[in-house]
């Protein structure tokens, strides 16, 4: 079968001759339909640090380079394993929680997945991933999608799932003001999921005019020019010289992380969102004047998934507008990466059509 598989930086390569997975009793194989690129997916194709396993074997999936790419993803059901619970059927149309864990530790127990002593990502760490033919999944991590949902939006679920337990993480108060730094997928994501609380307004600092553009589009109630402007005077300003009660970094730069905790109230809340690429200076006296608080947001739960695709369900997000672009597999590094690298606000999500 076809596989878009990771060799280390700057090598992704579509092969032909990868062999069929065999579906276990407690899987689900899967035909993709539609996956998304990911900024991991980026860091992997940037530097090989971004996926340190090439010499030590995952712990969980045992699997070192090559690796079979993609991790947000919908697809088909071919194959049901023994064990499988009846509601999932060869035919139903489903999307994909791509989560890795040993379900043995006490986050796992917890039921905490995302914070795995070992966790991973299917389509990252092993265990083939969406961007092939053919992948089996663990049936606990597949979710039937409703039959007037496209396929396309269920590859949307994952990203979306990111967004929504940051927001969950935050616990917006119905009236609340709120700051997203970085108007990214990401950044998108998470205006989407608030339209699915009483916010009060929806402040979005932005360096790019066209992310800021489709910002406004997506339900923003301020966009801030954060090249030009002022960003935490500017929130003062709108928050009735208070500042918003919760600020998202989604952006993972010192300047938005500095803003965000600036630009807060006293006694308010800053997720950090973004994965960071290096170390940076920061100052603790930025939160302690103030009483605020820094949080972070990881990935997502199954409860995540399942609130994502309830919200979408029920009208309170609409987010067809966030794919830009549907490419094929023959050109996921050309059409996909290297064009989110170089031309990073022409687009929001990117999609290849794993069925072409």
């Amino acid at each position: 079968m076809r596989a878009v598989r990771y060799y280390g930086a700057s090598d992704i390569r579509l092969e032909h001759d990868i062999p069929v997975p065999i579906c276990d009793a407690h899987q689900v194989m899967i035909r993709p339909s539609f996956c998304g690129i990911c900024g991991s997916d980026l860091h992997l194709y940037c530097t090989a640090d971004a996926l340190p396993f090439n010499d030590a074997p995952h712990p969980i999936t045992g699997e070192t380079w090559p690796v079979t790419l993609g991790h947000e993803f919908s697809g088909d059901i071919v194959e049901v394993g023994s064990q499988v619970r009846k509601d999932l059927q060869v035919g139903d149309r489903v999307a994909v929680q791509p989560t890795i864990c040993c379900k043995q530790c006490v986050s796992c127990k917890e039921g905490f997945t995302n914070c795995c002593d070992s966790f991973g990502f299917v389509g990252v760490m092993g265990w083939g991933g969406g961007l092939s033919d053919r992948v089996c999944i663990d049936a606990q991590f597949v979710f039937k999608l409703p039959e007037t949902m496209p396929s396309e939006i269920g590859a949307l679920i994952e990203p979306l799932a990111v967004a929504w337990h940051a927001v969950e993480q935050s616990v917006p108060k119905p009236g609340a003001n709120i700051l997203i730094v970085g108007a990214g997928p990401i950044g998108l994501a998470i205006l989407q999921c608030l339209k699915a609380f009483e916010t009060a307004q929806i402040i979005v600092a932005e360096v790019a005019q066209n992310r800021g553009d489709l910002a406004l589009q997506f339900g923003a109630t301020t966009v801030i020019d954060a090249m030009n402007e002022d960003v935490v005077s500017r929130c003062k300003m709108l928050c009735d010289d208070q500042g918003p009660e919760i600020a998202f970094d989604c952006a993972g730069v010192a300047a938005s992380i500095k803003s965000a905790c600036l630009s807060v109230r006293s006694r308010g809340t800053v997720v950090n969102v973004a994965k960071w690429d290096k170390e940076i200076p920061f100052n603790p006296d930025d939160l302690l004047i103030g009483e605020k608080r820094l949080i972070s947001a990881l990935s997502y739960t199954t409860t995540d998934f399942e609130q994502v695709m309830k919200a979408l369900g029920n009208g309170s997000m609409d987010v067809e507008k966030m794919i830009t672009r549907t490419i094929t597999m023959d050109r996921v590094v050309e059409d996909g990466i290297l064009a989110l690298l170089h031309e990073k606000d022409r687009d929001i999500k990117i999609l290849v059509d794993v069925r072409r």
